[in-house]
């Protein structure tokens, strides 16, 4: 992107005044008490700022952000700099770089701590947006983390909102994952539809583990590491013994990132706990009384 930049010419008029300046009131030096015009800086983009389009790439022409209490789809939580070797490229971090993981662990960690809890644990979306290629090349080195309400856990279609997501998953959020009921279809989750914990519901929410670092490919030889893993945040949320047990207790859902974001170091895997009976309530701090050995 090309920035364009007008130069003003200004017209002085000198006037007389005696005593001041060279003899006869005149300064004749017409630059020696100007200050020096700063050195252009490349564009930043704003902390806090909200915008009617998600955006892949920041391109300057496309930034129009809004009030966050008109609607709007993404809000700009977080604003960082690349820094160490990644700033030193001609180009943007590139996909599953070590540039780029550092970026997004910045935008999870700044993220969290804006709404609340981990941003996995709502209907929440997390994306980076670095500047445009020529924008690097001006010498730009920031990037956005860029939040937006999704319509589920299984559906990343964005919500128009008209409030700040910042405390979005504190307290009674109406964004938590709670509890689902999951559409089963030879052994793979075809769908889990929310419902209130005092409905009918087969599978609960439980928390957000980090899986290994290994490539996308991989995940499926790292089920049964993931499984356990969920199966020790669904121990810590019920309060019953992580052992053995545990798996003839409850059995578990999870949902990892596609392949781009698991790339990018998103290694967060939302577990849910799930029963083959009907539950009418939450089973948080439920005991081995309310998730026996079957």
């Amino acid at each position: 992107m090309r920035r364009w930049w007008t130069a003003v010419a200004v017209g002085a008029t000198v006037a007389a005044l005696a005593g001041c300046g060279a003899p006869g009131g005149v300064d004749g030096d017409l630059v020696d008490d100007w200050k020096g015009m700063a050195a252009p800086a490349p564009f930043v983009p704003a902390v806090g700022t909200c915008h009617p389009a998600v955006q892949e790439v920041g391109y300057l022409s496309a930034y129009n952000p809004v009030d966050c209490g008109t609607s709007h789809r993404v809000e700009t939580i977080h604003v960082g700099t690349v820094t160490g070797a990644a700033a030193d490229r001609s180009t943007p971090p590139a996909a599953g770089s070590a540039g780029i993981k550092a970026v997004r662990a910045e935008c999870d960690r700044e993220v969290n701590k804006a709404v609340g809890a981990d941003w996995r644990s709502g209907r929440l979306f997390l994306s980076t947006v670095f500047p445009s290629r020529q924008a690097w090349k001006g010498g730009a080195r920031w990037f956005r983390c860029d939040l937006n309400e999704v319509e589920s856990v299984d559906d990343s279609s964005v919500v128009p909102r008209t409030a700040s997501l910042k405390g979005a998953l504190s307290g009674n959020s109406p964004l938590a994952h709670r509890c689902f009921q999951p559409k089963i279809k030879n052994s793979t989750v075809d769908e889990m539809t929310a419902v209130p914990c005092t409905r009918k519901h087969r599978a609960e929410f439980v928390g957000v583990y980090q899986a290994p670092d290994v490539a996308f490919n991989q995940i499926d030889n790292n089920r049964l590491r993931i499984h356990r893993g969920c199966r020790s945040l669904i121990a810590s949320y019920v309060k019953v013994p992580n052992n053995g047990d545990l798996e003839y207790r409850a059995g578990t859902i999870f949902y990892h990132a596609f392949e781009a974001a698991w790339t990018d170091g998103n290694r967060g895997v939302q577990c849910f706990l799930w029963v083959d009976r009907d539950l009418t309530r939450s089973l948080k701090g439920a005991g081995t009384k309310g998730l026996p050995i079957r």
